[in-house]
């Protein structure tokens, strides 16, 4: 039996490979891929090879082994259906509906503790949606907005519309956020953001900080989200956050290189740098928290969300080179790009 991999050959180039499948061990199942989403941040990043060669691509991962040299297979969000089992395989996998942090293939062989099995209330195209979702709830655990405050998120990717959207749940102060497209801070506002403007238009700060109620002795935000992986935002974030807040960056810039404003004001106001990544949990929620408790809090914010609204294309497997060059060259025209099979 064959399969379809896709397979990232060079910079901005991808190819869709038929291959021979590996054979299903006796612990294993075969899983039948329905749907996979493409992560417009992480693999474009490595789509334009703005990734460390010799980076390992996971190790928390056994789909993901190797570096991020080409080629590669890449990719963290399938969900597809068991089709067949090993003889050491409870037979009540067979015919499940299963989400995979794995790279995008027509069919792939996987043990069960690899797998997530879907809850029978939620479709298969929120389901694509955990991984992202997952992220979001855990920029929110490190972040810890309170009741009241003043929130600001740079970025609406789909990370950031998320994050937005698990935001605007809380009774904060104001919420507002910034991206450069009109189809994403429209999106932005449809999910609970109070305000959605351009980074980069004429004054954008001033009007971020207008928006602001002032707390001396440095007004601002008492928290912000860097999201949108632009080298400009961390300094705009920098300059829009109030005295002791808190900045979650939970960008991955790659081989990016940012020149950041740590002068005066940054220094006075006490501001704290906070990385969130979400591979791991913050050691001061660890003694109650583990990832599976936080997988059942994204389960259930899927219900709540619902975020199959921003998926924008759907291309067939076949057709993945005109996916990955539509976010690469129009990212104004699209949110969420999935692949069907």
């Amino acid at each position: 039996m064959k399969r379809l991999a896709l397979y990232f050959i060079g910079p901005r180039q991808v190819a869709v490979r038929e291959e021979p499948l590996p054979e299903l061990g006796p612990g294993q199942v075969l899983v039948k891929t329905t749907l996979s989403a493409i992560s417009p941040g992480t693999e474009l990043l490595v789509y334009r090879q703005q990734v460390p060669a010799d980076q390992p691509i996971d190790e928390s991962i056994a789909a993901l082994p190797g570096t991020f040299s080409f080629p590669l297979k890449y990719g963290y969000s399938v969900v597809g259906h068991v089709v067949a089992t090993g003889s050491q395989v409870d037979a009540s996998w067979q015919g499940r509906m299963v989400y995979a942090f794995h790279p995008h293939e027509s069919l792939f062989v996987a043990s069960p503790d690899e797998l997530m099995l879907v809850p029978d209330n939620v479709p298969a195209e929120e389901a694509l949606f955990l991984a992202n979702m997952e992220t979001a709830v855990n920029f929110l655990m490190d972040g810890q907005p309170l009741l009241g405050e003043q929130v600001v998120v740079f970025g609406q990717g789909i990370v950031g519309l998320l994050t937005t959207a698990l935001l605007a749940q809380f009774p904060l102060a104001s919420l507002v956020t910034l991206d450069r497209y009109p189809m994403r801070r429209r999106a932005s506002q449809q999910l609970g953001a109070h305000d959605s403007l351009d980074p980069e238009a004429e004054a954008a700060l001033e009007r971020v900080r207008s928006l602001l109620q002032g707390t001396r002795p440095y007004p601002g935000a008492d928290l912000t989200y860097e999201l949108s992986g632009s080298l400009s935002a961390l300094s705009q974030a920098i300059a829009v956050t109030g005295f002791d807040g808190r900045i979650v960056i939970g960008s991955w810039y790659g081989q990016k290189r940012a020149d950041l404003d740590l002068g005066g004001r940054f220094h006075r106001s006490r501001i704290r740098l906070i990385a969130s990544q979400v591979s791991t949990l913050s050691p001061g929620l660890s003694g109650r928290w583990t990832k599976a408790r936080r997988f059942q809090a994204a389960w259930q914010m899927l219900g709540k969300v619902k975020p199959s609204r921003l998926i924008s294309r759907r291309f067939p497997i076949a057709e993945a080179t005109k996916a990955y060059r539509l976010l690469d060259e129009s990212p104004d025209e699209v949110i969420q790009v999935i692949l069907t099979y």
